[in-house]
């Protein structure tokens, strides 16, 4: 590291416990998915000060993304786990990403992420989030994997929770579905989203105390 390159890594991370950034300094995260959830899952854990992200989604940017996705204009046609390096890059240059531009599916989840401390469910559609949770915990079930279910529309916050069984933890209301008139709009995306970044920061610190 250069003079100048650990005068920022200090200045961006001043603000930190330094016993909590060496905590998730060593960490790998995954995160399935790159769109509403995981775009600003990715974009949380980062100014955290994760050290490495690992990142899968095979699907482009477009303009209706922007309405809760973590891209902009310019990057609509790019590959979202591409444009996501992007732009964590240019937040935090420590961190670490790694990206995959591939499906997940139940015969590559080991591949990509098998490396992961802790695995981030950002996905669309309940059969690929059934299929993700149930591949994760049969292969890693001492790891955790934190998802969510019940993100569209607005308002009712004091809905909003975490469900624990054992290692698996689901953020959100439970209830909400997509539907016409009531889709997945920023401000809710970006809490569950922010709900399942603060609990993987907690999760990592709690398994570094019980070591």
């Amino acid at each position: 590291m250069t003079e100048a390159s650990d005068r920022l890594y200090r200045e961006l991370f001043s603000q930190h416990d330094p016993s909590l950034l060496k905590i998730w300094q060593a960490a790998t995260i995954g995160i399935a998915g790159c769109g509403g959830l995981g775009s600003n899952i990715a974009l949380s854990l980062c100014r955290a000060g994760i050290g490495q992200l690992i990142l899968a989604d095979f699907d482009i940017v477009t303009v209706p993304n922007l309405n809760r996705q973590q891209f902009t204009l310019a990057q609509v046609g790019q590959y979202k786990a591409e444009a996501m390096r992007d732009n964590l890059a240019a937040i935090n240059p420590f961190c670490s990403v790694t990206v995959h531009l591939a499906k997940i599916n139940s015969d590559n989840v080991e591949t990509l992420f098998g490396e992961c401390d802790i695995l981030m469910e950002a996905l669309d559609g309940a059969e690929q989030k059934q299929m993700l949770i149930e591949t994760w915990l049969n292969l890693h079930p001492e790891r955790p994997l934190i998802g969510a279910s019940g993100i569209a529309g607005y308002g009712n916050n004091e809905l909003i929770h975490v469900v624990k069984s054992d290692n698996l933890y689901i953020c959100g209301d439970e209830i909400s579905e997509p539907e016409p008139g009531l889709s997945p709009l920023a401000p809710r995306v970006a809490i569950v989203a922010n709900l399942q970044a603060n609990l993987c920061l907690e999760l990592l610190v709690k398994r570094n105390k019980t070591v």
